[in-house]
């Protein structure tokens, strides 16, 4: 192999000792994901808001944008329901940019993934102590969930991944929400056939462990657009029939509205969540399996270059600025079905 050994990292075990779980917050988080799974079942009216950075970069500033958020879930606790954002690990396309905080805990310097683990829970860690919040992550890479698992609420498989065999069968022994994307075409079929498989039992290889999963019921659709949006009503119709057909248990939907949904223009983000409430309010069904959104949000408007300087702007994706999104999570609260 044409690899260059830098050194063996840290287990889990070991670095969950160094940076426990207190009972305290163990009950803080167990009461939170019992909520975060209520809503999926929907045993509960309120909508799931999933908000944050494109990518957590800087602990200083993710924590700044988490407080505010704590101040404005009591504003809006009858109706919403907000998680964190917090997405260490950042897929790129292409294989170039910045990869979240895991690869780089500081974007300025060179890749460091042994004190990038530590970054990662630390920063999770404090978002419960501080906040009371449970997060949300991406399951980039599944050996890397155990790093976590004692404190995410909510965890996505993203569109590069959902094909992928070890994400769905991982995504099938996970007792928390998953929410699966569609594909970068867009193909709901490939979606729903990643949300069966997560949902069932398997026999697998993880972490050099024979191990058996009992399935996920609380896998469920998240739409981020493909080659063109696919939030609109003849989509989530579509979605509401495949459902249907496949016999998913917990039929459920998060719409993403940023990303494909939206071009890339965080500021249609509001767009987006709207056209998809009067879509709920046009069909029952709709309404009965949208159970939330995705909304990419930061202290500052828009995105800058890795180094750019200004503090709480995005360095991947452009995101909504702190005002706006204020403005639009007051809004979504008034005006939900």
């Amino acid at each position: 192999m044409n690899l260059d050994f830098e050194r063996k990292l840290t287990i889990p075990m070991l670095t969950k000792r160094q940076y426990p779980l207190t009972p305290e917050l163990e009950k803080t988080v167990r009461q939170r994901k019992a909520e975060l799974r209520a809503l999926i079942e929907r045993k509960t009216d309120r909508l799931l808001v999933i908000v944050g950075p494109c990518s957590a970069d800087s602990e200083r500033s993710v924590m700044d944008y988490v407080l505010r958020l704590r101040g404005l879930q009591e504003r809006v606790k009858d109706r919403l329901f907000l998680a964190p954002r917090i997405f260490t690990n950042k897929p790129r396309s292409a294989g170039e940019g910045y990869m979240g905080l895991l690869h780089q805990p500081d974007p300025g310097e060179q890749p460091d993934l042994f004190h990038g683990i530590i970054a990662v829970r630390q920063l999770h860690l404090r978002v419960v102590r501080e906040t009371g919040f449970v997060c949300a992550d991406e399951l980039l890479y599944p050996e890397n969930h155990r790093y976590l698992d004692d404190l995410l609420g909510y965890v996505t498989v993203g569109a590069r991944s959902v094909e992928n065999q070890q994400h769905r069968l991982t995504a099938s022994g996970l007792e928390i929400p998953v929410g699966m994307k569609n594909p970068l075409s867009g193909d709901l079929e490939s979606m729903l056939n990643a949300i069966f498989s997560a949902q069932q039992p398997h026999s697998f290889i993880y972490r050099g462990w024979a191990v058996h999963s009992q399935g996920n019921p609380l896998a469920h659709a998240v739409l981020r657009g493909g080659s063109a949006p696919n939030y609109r009503y003849e989509d989530l119709l579509k979605l509401t029939r495949l459902y249907t057909e496949a016999a998913l248990r917990c039929p459920a939907v998060i719409v993403d509205a940023n990303h494909a949904n939206s071009g890339k223009d965080p500021f249609r983000q509001r767009e987006v969540i709207f056209d998809v409430l009067e879509s709920c309010r046009r069909d029952a069904e709709i309404n009965r399996l949208v159970r939330g959104f995705m909304v990419e949000s930061y202290i500052e408007d828009g995105a800058q270059p890795v180094g750019g300087g200004v503090y709480g702007k995005s360095v991947t994706d452009p995101c909504l600025g702190w005002d706006k999104t204020e403005r639009l999570l007051l809004e979504l609260a008034e005006k939900a079905p």
